[in-house]
């Protein structure tokens, strides 16, 4: 029973992955195009988890009556809700505020640090060794992504790079903690079941946020701005977050970080598609080494990786 059903669950895990990078690769397009409308970084965060939460209740009702109670103590329900404010309001929050600041094109680039901040807190936290596999698999896509985003760092279009790095960075680090930490509380409860209760627990201090901000004032945008933020509950929320916690429970959190290192690529294609950026023969060969490094971790991971039969 165990080698050749291995195989398919890691590689499964990872095209979760992998697909899960694509759909938040959207995130800082929509952001940008609702940025072009008056409207402040915490309420277009509320609309965005607004629009996402009656499904992550309708899903967690539905889990809830197919199968039985979770059985978490008081400190493991706190974990749980501190994990999923850490990964969805903090995260989400110093993103949204970066991006007042900095293009997505070097939003991208700066959130991508995360990888370095998942491997590290797994060696140094959990004393998990870091495969050779690992380390090359992720200079590699480092080189990658810096060949790509080298010499397109346009100042003149950034209000404030130094500050809106700060938030990216910092964005990057709260999601590097949710990362590592989830990695066991999906094996104990479930990779769905885990992201609704997440999910859930971040939307409450975003509410209370905004309601201490603007009196959670949130009609009188223009219509686009509603229709971005629908797409962004759904399209950049939902659907993702379910992919990226199964993938995460398939193919472990370090694995996971270095294969959704192929999010900024995607960033380039979108940018160009949807906001009409050029794109240069740099970012074309930084997307190959960044796709060939990912194909890497990909082919071999399943052999090296932390997690593969632990469920």
């Amino acid at each position: 029973m165990a080698q050749q059903p291995t195989r398919a669950y890691y590689w499964l895990g990872a095209f979760l992955v992998f697909l899960a990078a694509f759909c938040f690769a959207m995130k800082g397009i929509l952001i940008k195009l609702a940025y072009q409308y008056p409207i402040d970084s915490i309420s277009l965060l509320t609309l965005r988890m607004l629009a996402a939460l009656p499904l992550y209740v309708a899903i967690a009702f539905n889990i809830a009556r197919k199968h039985p109670p979770v059985q978490l103590t008081l400190q493991q329900w706190l974990v749980l809700a501190i994990l999923g404010i850490t990964g969805y309001y903090l995260a989400s929050f110093f993103n949204f505020l970066g991006l007042v600041y900095i293009t997505a094109g070097l939003e991208r680039i700066l959130l991508f640090v995360y990888p370095t901040f998942v491997l590290l807190m797994n060696a140094l936290g959990f004393g998990r060794r870091v495969s050779r596999l690992q380390i090359m698999a992720l200079l590699l896509t480092y080189a990658g992504i810096l060949l790509a985003f080298v010499g397109n760092i346009e100042t003149t279009t950034q209000k404030d790079v130094m500050l809106g790095a700060f938030w990216v960075i910092l964005s990057g680090l709260a999601y590097a903690v949710y990362l590592v930490g989830s990695d066991r509380m999906i094996a104990r409860i479930g990779s769905q079941r885990f992201t609704c209760y997440a999910m859930i627990a971040a939307t409450v201090p975003t509410v209370i946020h905004c309601a201490m901000v603007n009196g959670l004032h949130l009609g009188g945008y223009p219509a686009p701005v509603y229709g971005l933020g629908l797409g962004m509950g759904i399209f950049v929320t939902v659907i993702p977050t379910f992919m990226i916690a199964e993938g995460i429970k398939r193919v472990g959190s370090g694995n996971a970080s270095i294969i959704a290192s192929v999010g900024p690529i995607f960033t380039i294609i979108l940018a160009t598609t949807i906001l009409h950026e050029t794109i240069s023969d740099a970012q074309i060969a930084g997307t190959l080494f960044v796709l060939f490094g990912v194909f890497l971790i990909s082919y071999r991971g399943n052999r090296k990786t932390e997690v593969a039969t632990k469920n």
